[in-house]
């Protein structure tokens, strides 16, 4: 299968390639020249998810180098739980945090790690990493590339703006992975982050290239647990599910919308956002209007210019198409507390505050139909919002509490991406 840029630009190239670019040279983001089909997908004959992932992803890397490799690099990368979880009713939660790093990031971020590390030893090449992250991609980013061979990484993190416990997960490699605190907001590294991929001279010198959902390394295995709990929901109800996803740079939500181009079972896509309103207010005036972020408790989510729109732009290119297979909601602050405190009241579920914004939209939206709300990080990673909330504290799992006790260092940057290359 062949990839090309969203805009339609820059030539077509394997999965293989595209992993190693990140960016497309004419700044688009890589997308599939087409969709396969599932319906050779027997889910009762297949015995784990690294196996299902492996049936969804061997079609777009036919004849492709890393093709031999995938069934491997499935089972490498997929090597945690991946619990559908009832919460009441037809209502449940996919649990996506129980990977190294207790966020749903893990997936995409082990995947593309092991993809690159196969492709640069047959290539005999090294790589330098850019990732801006906003909360939970950096660490799991950092955590998948910690040791990799012909692999170096530079993360950057907004000042002020990723709780303690994250900033320790983003902080505390060393070797191959470099940590930048940088003095402004999400966007301002994301920005960083694609300037110094349009500086020709220095992606050359450097090697550069993403670990951001841009990459579509991260991208595709997002798409498998979608398929996989979209399955096991119909096999359980004979319903299809309405998924709601916390998004902010539109990645996860992405991968949704690429299993139901494939054909997975699933009734409709929802994403719930924080006071970050670009998508919901797109899709009521038809006007898409990229601004700066806003801070709030859902940090991971706090993004004011998606970088992913531009596949669902590719997707669904007017705005009619958009609004018919894209809603989303807003949810607050205030909302997200009152959300956390109100389900663990109920029930004795925990929420972090990103999946306490799907929560509280199918509590609004869509309450008591069949619904699955994907929940994006562990608790413990926000226990400074959640513990003053609940009055008890969250449990912090193994593989987080082996990290929160590593050594930190960072360096102090502004917004010139030169800086990182000094």
């Amino acid at each position: 299968m062949k990839f090309v840029s969203t805009r339609k630009k820059a030539p077509k190239v394997s999965a293989s390639e595209a992993i190693l670019q990140g960016l497309a040279p004419d700044g688009g983001l890589y997308v599939p020249e087409s969709f396969p089909s599932l319906s050779h997908l027997n889910v009762h004959e297949i015995s784990s998810y690294p196996e299902l992932a492996y049936e969804v992803l061997a079609p777009f890397f036919e004849d492709d180098p890393l093709k031999d490799d995938l069934a491997q690099i499935c089972m490498d990368a997929f090597n945690f739980p991946v619990p559908l979880v009832p919460l009441r009713g037809e209502e449940m939660v996919l649990e996506l945090y129980h990977g190294p790093t207790a966020a749903f990031k893990d997936f995409g971020a082990r995947f593309l790690a092991a993809s690159m590390e196969k492709i640069l030893e047959k290539q005999h090449r090294k790589l330098t990493i850019l990732v801006a992250t906003s909360g939970d991609t950096g660490g799991a980013v950092a955590a998948a590339f910690a040791g990799r061979k012909g692999i170096d990484v530079k993360v950057l993190f907004p000042k002020g703006r990723v709780s303690k416990r994250q900033q320790t997960q983003l902080t505390c490699w060393g070797g191959n992975i470099e940590a930048y605190e940088v003095d402004g907001n999400f966007d301002d590294c994301q920005k960083m982050v694609k300037d110094a991929f349009m500086d020709q001279e220095i992606a050359t010198k450097w090697g550069l290239s993403s670990a951001n959902s841009i990459n579509l390394g991260r991208l595709l295995p997002q798409s498998v647990y979608y398929v996989y709990a979209s399955h096991l929901y119909y096999q359980a109800t004979g319903k299809k599910p309405t998924f709601i996803i916390p998004s902010g740079n539109v990645g996860n939500s992405c991968g949704a919308y690429w299993a139901l181009s494939m054909g997975a079972p699933i009734e409709r896509i929802v994403l719930s956002v924080n006071e970050n309103k670009t998508i919901p207010d797109y899709l009521f005036s038809g006007n898409y209007e990229k601004r700066p972020s806003v801070a709030t408790l859902a940090n991971a989510m706090d993004v004011g210019a998606p970088s992913n729109m531009e596949r669902l732009f590719d997707l669904y290119p007017d705005i009619d198409t958009m609004r018919k297979m894209v809603s989303s909601w807003s949810v607050d602050d205030e909302t997200i507390r009152k959300t956390i405190k109100e389900v663990y009241d109920e029930s004795g579920y925990i929420m972090c505050p990103h999946t306490a914004t799907g929560e509280r939209v199918r509590r609004d939206q869509f309450s008591g139909k069949p619904t699955i709300v994907i929940s994006t990080a562990h608790p413990a990673k926000f226990e400074q919002v959640v513990e003053p909330l609940l009055n008890t504290e969250v449990p912090i799992p193994e593989n987080l509490k082996q990290l929160l006790d590593k050594k930190t260092s960072f360096k102090q940057v502004g917004k010139e991406y030169r800086e990182l290359f000094e």
